[in-house]
């Protein structure tokens, strides 16, 4: 569990119930050194367990990837609204202008 995205932890916890397996879940303690991990309480249901979360990750590769595709990208910003992209340029560059004007002026 370490590195997972609290979503998908959660969306896998759900998983599990819902299909009746029993785990317990462990935590990396007060200084990250043990495993952070959910854990099947019965052997038998292994094989079960991996087949759901195996199709679970393939499908939310998919649907990110999905999302990552269907993203605009700044060319495609800048036409739907040009006067808008202009104006938040022009704010950012203020802003970083004011921002490092003491060290710019050394």
């Amino acid at each position: 569990m370490r590195h997972v995205p609290e979503d998908e932890a959660e969306d896998i916890r759900q998983l599990l119930s819902r299909h009746n397996i029993e785990f317990f879940e462990t935590f990396a303690g007060n200084w990250s050194i043990s495993v952070p991990a959910l854990w099947l309480k019965y052997d038998e249901q292994f094989e079960t367990a991996r087949n759901l979360i195996d199709d679970y990750q393939n499908k939310r590769t998919n649907r990110i990837r999905n999302e990552f595709h269907e993203a605009k990208t700044m060319w495609q910003v800048f036409l739907e609204s040009p006067t808008r992209f202009c104006i938040y340029i022009a704010a950012i560059a203020i802003v970083l202008y004011f921002s490092l004007q003491f060290f710019i002026s050394f």
